[in-house]
């Protein structure tokens, strides 16, 4: 019988508190794997660029850009390409099928983040084709059933058109992949031109510049020089990074990552607490038994050695079903919910995985190390 054997056979001398303890350990990992995977997703800001620059004004979000700004930034030397964007947000069919368009220039979006949308020069050319083409992520085309050549009607909130109403209508020119999973692409791209043109307010506005860093250009250091650029006009900007620019707006409902720490760390303490009574417990039964090993030349690192590989276990299958339930829940959200269950996260918790058994293993391991053989014989 191997060492390995030893102590699985061990971790199963009682089933039903083995499989109470592997599902208390599978609840938790579920829960890491999931929270893990909505930071790591499109809904938190782990994917988005430290180098990609978002300029706005610096009275929100709300307060639109003039167009005019461009030309201003694109002189900066340290500026290698600059875009537009300006958004709506609208629903199709009814109010809680929402849906967020980016209206920009198809060319310049695809000089500033054409590698990080997956945009190729053949959907450029697509959208480029007629007014009223639209190119549409991948994730939100599955999600609506949407294929290209269909024609998609989207309701704006608070976008009207000059005609009064607030339908606007698209054709699906292509299809966007993203150049990960962890990409959004949850959302249309459609071209500024049209919307410009035909919306009732805010004509020649955008609501933010993209801007890509020259190479060797500090993307803090360029930043402050836009922002400085603008300090005393009638338009001053606030400059942030992609991931900055995430963050922050996601800080406006709640801090999400300080909210997922303390779920997550809520559940390891108390998993914690739970299997090291547990293990306590249950090496106290075997305490005539461990004099016994001790009796036939078992080490006292070879005992702690056998607790710990039994903790090991006991964590190593919880964790792994609860791993398994999270990636397969990842695969049933879809991708509405932007879930990316990547080789990362599953590092993440394979670590944290071996750091709890071994931890919750620590103090029944050392307390039997320590036993003495003629005490552990005084238990029978």
């Amino acid at each position: 019988m191997t060492f390995f054997d030893l102590a699985r056979k061990n971790a199963w001398r009682k089933p039903l508190r083995t499989v109470l303890l592997m599902v208390s350990i599978a609840v938790a990992f579920l829960i890491y794997g999931l929270t893990a995977s909505f930071l790591n997703g499109t809904q938190g800001a782990a994917s988005a660029s430290d180098d990609l620059l978002g300029v706005t004004s610096a009275g929100g979000r709300t307060q639109p850009l003039p167009m005019a700004a461009m030309s201003r930034i694109a002189a900066d030397p340290g500026v290698a390409a600059v875009g537009y964007v300006t958004r709506l947000r609208g629903f199709v069919g009814v109010e809680k099928n929402v849906v967020a368009i980016s209206a920009a220039d198809p060319d310049l979006l695809m000089a500033v983040n054409g590698n990080g949308l997956g945009l190729t020069p053949a959907l450029v050319g697509a959208i480029g084709q007629a007014r009223d083409r639209v190119l549409v992520g991948r994730a939100l085309a599955e999600a609506q059933g949407w294929t290209v050549g269909q024609r998609a009607t989207v309701t704006a909130f608070d976008t009207p058109r000059e005609d009064g109403g607030r339908d606007w209508r698209f054709k699906i020119a292509g299809i966007f992949e993203g150049e990960s999973a962890a990409t959004d692409t949850y959302f249309m791209i459609a071209r500024y031109d049209y919307v410009n043109a035909a919306r009732a307010r805010g004509k020649d506005t955008v609501d933010a510049f993209v801007v890509l860093p020259r190479m060797g250009v500090s993307p803090g250091e360029l930043a402050a020089g836009i922002d400085t650029l603008f300090a005393n006009s009638a338009t001053p900007t606030r400059t942030q990074s992609e991931k900055q620019f995430l963050e922050a707006f996601l800080r406006q409902y709640a801090d999400v990552g300080l909210i997922v720490n303390l779920v997550v760390g809520a559940a390891f303490v108390t998993l914690l607490m739970i299997v090291v009574n547990t293990m306590v417990f249950a090496v106290r039964e075997r305490t005539f038994e461990i004099g016994v090993l001790k009796t036939l030349g078992f080490s006292r690192l070879g005992i702690m050695g056998l607790i710990l590989g039994e903790t090991l276990f006991v964590f190593a299958v919880g964790g792994g079903i609860g791993l398994a339930l999270a990636k397969l829940a990842t695969i049933l959200a879809g991708p509405a919910l932007g879930l990316v269950f990547s080789a990362p996260v599953l590092a993440k918790a394979l670590v944290i995985i071996a750091a709890l058994g071994l931890a919750t293993g620590a103090l029944p391991a050392f307390n039997a190390m320590r036993t003495p053989i003629i005490k552990a014989f005084r238990t029978r």
